[in-house]
């Protein structure tokens, strides 16, 4: 089998635990290499600990997340709010997107809740637009790719938008099997769990996951537990009808017509 790899790129640590990892695992089991990547270092989450011991503690909780899957670990490239749509950022990510050279790319929607969040994802999908491009500027060499990629838009945190519309997803992934693995993951991030207790009241850590995972579960009509995505427009991207992550899935996943119908001109 050819080398086939996915990529998941959020915004802050804990981010894929929470809306991305149960599908990415199900790619590794697919047979891709599968890569995790946070652009922002969880620098602003804490109340407790200094810049410098804040991004050390959170990098360490998210690499032993990722490693202890098997999962690829990135490092991030820029502290919490600084993920701006901007050169800078850009040039950091094109060549990782190069040298991962996904063939499906996970990461945030332009509806997210949180500009770091929409800005992460806006990253994500102008570096794999690039990725072919020669004369694109980057911050280290790494050799352009022109393999279709297929780019899917996880589910905010906030299951609505900025303007509290609800986001429907326009595919559904089953991650039933995956759900102990996911907390495992999650329960990794020991300093977020305290930020959170703190700053949203989220007092219910891993609770929280999994009544978002019931939530979308309830909302496929199929599922106990469920991931929502939606998929990005394919023009410079791939095929019209490329779609690797329904392919790869089979049984696992399935498009979500009415969504589908709605998009119809």
């Amino acid at each position: 089998m050819s080398r086939k790899a996915a990529f998941a790129i959020a915004s802050h640590p804990d981010d894929i635990e929470f809306g991305m990892a149960g599908t990415l695992l199900k790619l590794k089991d697919a047979g891709y290499e599968v890569h995790y990547m946070n652009l922002a270092t969880g620098s602003m989450g804490t109340n407790c600990y200094t810049h410098d011991e804040i991004v050390a503690i959170r990098r360490n909780e998210a690499k032993t997340s990722a490693e202890s899957q098997g999962i690829i670990f990135h490092d991030s490239i820029c502290d919490d709010l600084e993920v701006f749509y901007c050169k800078d950022l850009f040039m950091k990510l094109v060549p990782v997107v190069r040298e991962v050279d996904p063939e499906i790319l996970l990461t945030h929607g332009p509806y997210d809740y949180m500009e770091d969040h929409v800005n992460a994802g806006r990253l994500a999908v102008s570096a794999a637009f690039c990725r072919g491009m020669t004369n694109c500027p980057v911050s280290r060499p790494a050799a352009a790719t022109n393999t279709d990629v297929a780019v899917y838009h996880s589910m905010p945190h906030s299951i609505t938008d900025q303007l509290r519309r609800p986001v429907i997803p326009g595919m559904f992934v089953n991650v039933e099997d995956k759900m102990d693995v996911k907390k495992a993951m999650l329960n990794y991030h020991k300093s977020q769990k305290e930020w959170l207790d703190v700053s949203q009241g989220m007092d219910a850590y891993l609770d929280e996951l999994v009544w978002r995972m019931e939530y979308f579960g309830k909302l496929s009509g199929r599922y106990k537990y469920a991931e929502g995505w939606i998929r990005h427009n394919p023009l410079g991207f791939c095929k019209n009808d490329f779609n690797p992550l329904l392919d790869a899935l089979k049984g696992d996943a399935f498009v979500n017509e009415e969504f589908e119908n709605s998009l119809k001109i």
